[in-house]
């Protein structure tokens, strides 16, 4: 695992590269992400970090996690994540200190985490990619149906995992490989080629890709 940077997915859009190229681009931006603990293998079985995102008022926060924060130095966050990190990797990142887009550089590989658009509850046409049938005399009524979920005598039961209608979206979902294109670190802007999850506004992890193209 890897370090990640929590960012707000602005939306998408279109920019061109000096061979004159027009890419699409999801812009992300990163507001003020701070180290807000260190864990260890010896005090806490493993080793960690936690990453604070989106400053807010101490009115806003429990005494609880207020404590916490000032334990560490740092102002209230509102969104805190874990990233699983190897101690060496643990070991050039500091209590307190600030991480932005400057992690990144053009040209490189990122993976991108958040949770899907939900879509509500779909049939199998649209939540599995299930081909429609025939529109031709014989088949009535059974278009975008699924067909047969299992056997009539043995073994009697639908199998578990059965590709059927359900609710769609509103998951768990990355995007891996994904060209950081342009990078301005005054504004905390990160351009990634392609879409990523989410709808706009919504947070998202940006880690280093763990699947890179050789």
């Amino acid at each position: 695992m890897a370090i990640q940077l929590l960012c707000r997915k602005i939306g998408m859009t279109q920019i061109y590269n000096e061979s004159g190229e027009c890419i699409p681009v999801t812009v992300l931006r990163a507001d003020s992400n701070a180290i807000v603990q260190k864990k260890t293998q010896e005090k806490d079985g493993y080793t960690a970090l936690q990453v604070g995102a989106e400053e807010t008022r101490p009115s806003r926060t429990s005494k609880v996690r207020q404590g916490h924060f000032d334990k560490a130095g740092v102002a209230p966050h509102r969104h805190l994540i874990e990233c699983r990190v190897t101690p060496e990797e643990a070991e050039g990142y500091e209590l307190g200190q600030r991480l932005n887009v400057e992690m990144f550089e053009q040209g490189q590989r990122v993976d991108v985490t958040g949770t899907s658009k939900g879509r509500g509850t779909a049939g199998v046409v649209k939540r599995h990619n299930f081909a429609v049938k025939r529109r031709t005399h014989g088949t009535h009524e059974y278009f975008r149906h699924a067909g047969a979920i299992g056997a009539g005598s043995y073994p009697g039961r639908v199998f578990k995992g059965m590709k059927m209608p359900g609710r769609y979206g509103n998951e768990r979902s990355t995007t891996v490989d994904l060209e950081v294109v342009k990078i301005e670190t005054e504004k905390g802007l990160l351009f990634v080629r392609g879409a990523v999850p989410g709808h706009t506004d919504s947070l998202v992890r940006v880690r280093a890709s763990v699947k890179a193209r050789a």
